[in-house]
């Protein structure tokens, strides 16, 4: 896909589909996001209609998407190589600044060059452009194959009979393959550099996936014999061959028994059987910073769960496995970032509408250049209304408009996933941003309760001893305070207890002894006072408020109720995890904006200067087609370029 025209194209003709209750089809991701009822429709059935209209729907159980991309990106690497080569002659020629003999020489030399260009270079645009004719459907492709097909059969037409038709009428005539050839080359340059530029905004989504290894060591048993636990890790037997053997991960079933080291990775989600380290002999130090945050590494156990992507820093281990391929915790996020990035944000719908019809209005705005520049300069401007026509469909490209809004939320959410906050969607990312009013839970979400006391006699003790203040929650109110949120606290807990983790906090307003009907109740009061409202709970009693906020944040150590209901899931324990989510928010929305800003006045600028309006007030200056497709390429490279410094945003 090319341009917002070509995933609204292809959203469209998914949802006209039976059997798809809904399809969301990102340009920047490309990829789509379908809800199917498998029984009335197939995925090979949807790669035939996708095919249809000229693109290509890859399903990735039969092929790595990666490995097309790539073959991808080298194929356009060598078109526009060859595109520039070839483009570069044919100038070189038109311009007289190689001599090739005549000018009837120079010409069909010029011919040929071009053609072998479009031919080669430019049948994309040809191919994709005449499949969608033919279901009544048009993207920037369209728009390509128009200015350049035009430009080259005018051009063609005068090296054959430009003498003959207007020669003999003294009309000067010229031909133009240099304008066609220079538009195909800068659309490719341009697509070059926006697929580079897109590659940096998928990084996120690349280094979670990273984070899972290729292969594993199997082993035949859950805890190793004594003669293979040495290693100088808290035994001192003679090493002997080990009863472990490596496989891809691929292979890894439910029940089998893994062996990771130090400083490997855990293949899989499972469940510790044996483990020792330096330390201790019953333990192994597991850092799981990549997953929650926590830069201390977690003690494991037996019987404790290790997850996938995680790295025992000291000592090793041994674990059944419990989930493995698509159902472990890292493949969940990853598949959850990557539904994120897909949906779309309420403005980026609008674009879309406005994308269906861009591409007609501009050829519309086309013709009626072509037929101004005619009518007022009569036969001897016919070539001038042609390039007047040509640019104008040049310069109107609609892909920095489609890429406004994804490429921003792409980077923002992949920031997002890094800093161990996940967002579920692109409408609870635009509505962190307007957050004024924050209602928390105590225990498990601003307080850690400690599991080492006994609970039926917890009331005769310090409140300190029978909780503890999460790491940086003072400060994490602090600058919700300092951001114009009003944070209040929830507890079903005593009086005394809700108010004296609330000073601790920094929280102004709380209310102690709530039931989960009292912490929705506020919810709701608090938006009927016109604030917009966000909640964070971690259990089952916190999914009533959790469904009532207009965005609801989870625990990531929480039930997984919650998580379920809630939009945005903090996979650690620092709750300036929060306040960073809303500056995020607010940095993304502003970028998209900027980014849409600068879309619509590219277009609006460029479209009249194209059509040549200038010469109307006896200003002597007009785009050309070649100038234009180079504005246009920029254009959708300084979109992409604008979105990534979201990753410089602290």
């Amino acid at each position: 896909m090319a341009c917002s025209a070509c995933s609204a194209n292809v959203e469209r003709k998914l949802n006209a589909l039976p059997g798809i209750h809904e399809a969301s089809v990102s340009l920047a991701g490309r990829s789509a996001l379908v809800d199917y009822d498998p029984d009335q429709i197939s995925l090979e059935t949807m790669k035939q209609q996708v095919n249809a209209i000229g693109y290509d729907l890859v399903i990735e159980k039969d092929r790595s998407v990666e490995q097309i991309r790539r073959r991808e990106f080298q194929l356009l690497r060598r078109k526009t190589v060859a595109s520039w080569i070839l483009a570069l002659f044919t100038m070189a020629i038109s311009m007289e600044w190689l001599l090739v003999g005549g000018r009837d020489m120079a010409n069909q030399l010029a011919l040929l060059l071009a053609l072998i260009n479009l031919a080669y270079c430019g049948r994309q645009f040809y191919v994709v452009a005449w499949r969608q004719l033919r279901h009544a459907t048009a993207s920037m492709d369209t728009l390509v194959a128009l200015s350049t097909g035009i430009s080259f059969a005018f051009s063609a037409f005068n090296t054959f009979w430009g003498e003959a038709v207007w020669g003999s009428r003294g009309i000067e005539w010229h031909t133009y393959f240099d304008a066609s050839t220079m538009i195909i080359t800068f659309v490719l340059t341009g697509r070059l550099l926006e697929e580079r530029a897109k590659d940096s905004t998928a990084s996120s989504i690349r280094r979670l996936m990273g984070m899972a290894p290729k292969t594993a060591r199997k082993s035949t048993s859950p805890t190793p014999s004594p003669s293979t636990v040495g290693e100088g890790i808290a035994k001192t037997d003679p090493i002997v061959v080990n009863d472990t053997q490596e496989i891809p991960i691929s292979t890894i079933a439910v029940g089998d028994i893994l062996e990771v080291g130090a400083g490997e990775k855990a293949p899989v989600d499972g469940e510790v059987t044996w483990a020792t380290s330096f330390m201790t002999a019953e333990a192994a130090y597991v850092d799981e910073s990549m997953i929650t945050g926590e830069p201390t590494p977690a003690v494991k156990r037996v019987g404790d769960r290790v997850l996938a992507g995680t790295i025992p820093s000291q000592g090793k281990l041994r674990m059944r496995a419990r989930q493995v391929g698509g159902d472990t915790a890292l493949a969940h996020i990853v598949r959850m970032v990557q539904e994120a990035q897909a949906s779309k944000a309420p403005v980026q719908r609008i674009v879309d509408k406005a994308a269906m019809v861009f591409v007609p209005v501009v050829s519309v705005i086309a013709i009626i250049t072509f037929f101004a520049w005619w009518i007022v300069g009569g036969t001897t401007y016919l070539p001038q209304a042609i390039l007047s026509a040509v640019a104008v469909l040049v310069v109107a490209c609609p892909c920095a408009m489609g890429l406004a809004t994804p490429t921003a939320l792409m980077v923002g959410m992949g920031k997002a996933a890094e800093r161990q906050i996940l967002i579920k969607d692109a409408t609870a990312l635009e509505r962190l941003r307007k957050v004024d009013a924050l209602v928390s839970d105590k225990t498990g979400t601003l307080t850690t309760p400690n599991r080492n006391i006994d609970f039926t006699k917890s009331d005769n003790l310090p409140l300190e001893e029978r909780e503890t203040l999460k790491p940086y929650a003072r400060e994490a109110m602090a600058e919700l305070h300092d951001m114009g949120i009003e944070v209040y606290l929830m507890s079903g807990d005593k009086e005394e207890a809700a108010k004296y983790w609330a000073d601790r906090a920094g929280i102004t307003h709380y209310r102690s002894k709530v039931l989960p009907q009292d912490k929705e109740n506020l919810v709701g009061q608090l938006q009927q006072q016109g604030k917009r409202v966000a909640m964070i709970g971690d259990g089952i009693n916190d999914t009533q408020a959790l469904a009532r906020a207009d965005v609801s944040i989870a625990m990531g150590k929480g039930t997984d109720v919650a998580m379920d209901v809630a939009q945005v899931t903090l996979m650690g324990d620092d709750l300036r995890a929060i306040p960073e989510a809303v500056r995020l928010s607010r940095s993304t929305v502003r970028m998209i904006w900027q980014n849409l800003f600068w879309a619509f006045i590219y277009n609006i600028v460029s479209i009249p200067l194209a059509a040549g309006v200038l010469y109307l007030f006896n200003i002597d200056f007009q785009i050309t087609p070649m100038w234009a497709s180079a504005l246009m390429a920029f254009s959708s490279v300084s979109v992409v370029l604008n979105s990534l410094r979201l990753r410089y945003v602290q």
